[in-house]
């Protein structure tokens, strides 16, 4: 199935980093060094495409620094962009933008470090859209893993403090008084804590 193919009303963004030595899993990378770091987030780009693309809907994966053409994203079944903005908030608004903008109904954005997404998971939070305005899937770190609506709500992106506990939080508090329908907590890898199930992640790292 090609990009082209897919249902165009519902619309999965994909946000990864460019699996750089250094640049990436740099919390991972402090307890087990750059290069195996660098081993696990390519193992979590490969999961996240695989799962990705068993979800009937156009996808677009964005990247951080560069579009990679030959990667584990397949032209055949994805679109491929690159983030726009000088923060996290701004790169995530600037992509719902775009895809409310080219016809989207529902758009969804899911980070590329969660080795719990399924493709259920993701068909659940489109299903949420159907009656609710907003989705979300809180992260154990007190941000989020997910998030996704039927309209741009630029509120949602600003004067949020990226990468710490209060994300979750803040977001909640910018909706009231909607509630937004909550998908389960999981949890992002980021430390060597968040490595698990053991037998997936042991090879990569001894």
């Amino acid at each position: 199935m090609t990009p082209m193919e897919q249902d165009l009303s519902n619309h999965l963004m994909i946000f990864c980093k460019n699996p750089i030595l250094g640049q990436c899993k740099t919390r991972l990378a402090a307890s087990i060094g750059p290069g195996k770091a660098l081993e696990v987030y390519r193992f979590l780009l490969q999961h996240t495409a695989k799962i990705t693309r068993q979800v009937i809907t156009q996808r677009t994966v964005y990247y951080s620094q560069y579009i990679t053409k030959n990667d584990v994203f397949e032209p055949e079944s994805f679109y491929k962009a690159l983030q726009e903005g000088d923060d996290l908030g701004a790169r995530m608004a600037n992509a719902f933008q775009n895809s409310f903008a080219k016809g989207a109904h529902k758009s969804v954005i899911i980070g590329s470090d969660l080795y719990d997404i399924s493709p259920e998971l993701i068909q659940q939070a489109f299903q949420a859209l159907d009656t609710h305005q907003t989705v979300i899937g809180p992260a154990t770190d007190g941000g989020y893993y997910l998030i996704g609506m039927t309209q741009f709500k630029a509120e949602l992106f600003k004067d949020k403090n990226w990468g710490t506990p209060s994300v979750f939080s803040d977001t909640l508090s910018n909706l009231k008084p909607d509630i937004p329908f909550l998908l389960p907590v999981k949890n992002d890898i980021d430390t060597l804590e968040d490595l698990h199930p053991e037998e997936v992640f042991k090879p990569l790292i001894t």
